[in-house]
This record gives C-alpha cells, sequence and structure tokens, in this order.
C-alpha cells in the first residue's frame, strides 16, 4: 500500500472514530457521512469494513438502540420499519426488532392515545378520527388502531 493511501486511511478512520464516539451510526449514514466529506469512495469503504470487523460498527447495534429510543418517543412500527429501511438496515433485522402483532404495540398506543385525548372514549366520528389521524401520524397500522378505538369505548365509527 502507498504511504499516500496509509495516510488517507488514517484521515478518514479518525473522523469515523470520531463520528462513532457521538453515537452509533447505521453503516449506510456513516459511510454518506465520509463521502459527503470529501474522502474517496474506495478508501472509506476499506474503513467501513474495517470497523465493522472490529465490531466498532454495527448495524444491529444502531438499529437496537434506534428503535429503542423511538418506540420510547412513541413511534409506531410502521414508522420505524420505513425508517431503518431508509437508513440501510437489512429487512430480516427490521422484522425481528419491530414486532408487527397488536399485542406488542397495544399498551404504547394507549399510552399515547390517554396522554393526548385523556380517558374518555371518543363520542362521535369527529372525534374518533381525530384520534385515529394521531395514532396514524405516530407510525400505527390502521387496523391496528380501529381495534384500540374499539376497546376504549369508541363505536366502530372507522370501518
Amino acid at each position: 500500500m502507498a504511504d499516500a493511501d496509509a495516510a488517507d486511511i488514517r484521515s478518514v478512520r479518525q473522523v469515523a472514530e470520531r463520528l462513532l464516539a457521538r453515537r452509533e451510526y447505521a453503516t449506510r449514514e456513516l459511510r454518506q457521512r465520509l463521502l459527503q466529506r470529501g474522502f474517496d469512495e474506495q478508501i472509506v469503504d476499506v474503513v467501513i469494513v474495517s470497523l465493522g470487523e472490529e465490531n466498532l460498527l454495527s448495524d444491529e447495534r444502531f438499529a437496537e438502540t434506534w428503535v429503542h429510543a423511538r418506540m420510547n418517543r412513541g413511534d409506531g412500527p410502521l414508522k420505524l420499519r420505513a425508517a431503518l429501511s431508509e437508513r440501510g438496515i437489512d429487512q430480516q433485522l427490521i422484522a425481528r426488532l419491530v414486532p408487527e402483532d397488536y399485542d406488542a404495540w397495544a399498551e404504547q398506543m394507549h399510552a399515547l392515545r390517554e396522554q393526548r385525548f385523556g380517558t374518555a372514549s371518543p363520542g362521535n366520528y369527529t372525534e374518533w378520527a381525530r384520534q385515529a389521524r394521531f395514532l396514524q401520524r405516530r407510525g400505527f397500522p390502521a387496523e391496528h388502531i380501529r381495534r384500540l378505538l374499539r376497546a376504549t369505548g369508541g363505536s366502530d365509527h372507522g370501518d
């Protein structure tokens, strides 16, 4: 390897390590960040592989941390899945980390709904639709929303 290449690799690695010291990154995200800084694509790829082999860069670790933080903010499964896909996370890993079943999300949806709208059930179509739109914007599937609103005593205005 040429001395210039070794120096470039060291420079890219230093920047990558500084970024990773602040927070976890998905591989695609870190690669884009390094390329945006004007580093050579081949050298960036060498550094990315090296960081992955040393377990300093892990899509799985990034995804676990990211999903946990976003779930605590109240994001639902549709929103989480889309954002992880956008970040280049493997679909199998997404499926493992972001369950689709209603039971996994019911408690979070119920808490979000009560926090925003109180404990009273939606009394009319307008209120039912308002609550449904709120939960939909948070990333919850329509069927989960209907099921939750039915369980809270709201009539089935959404069907």
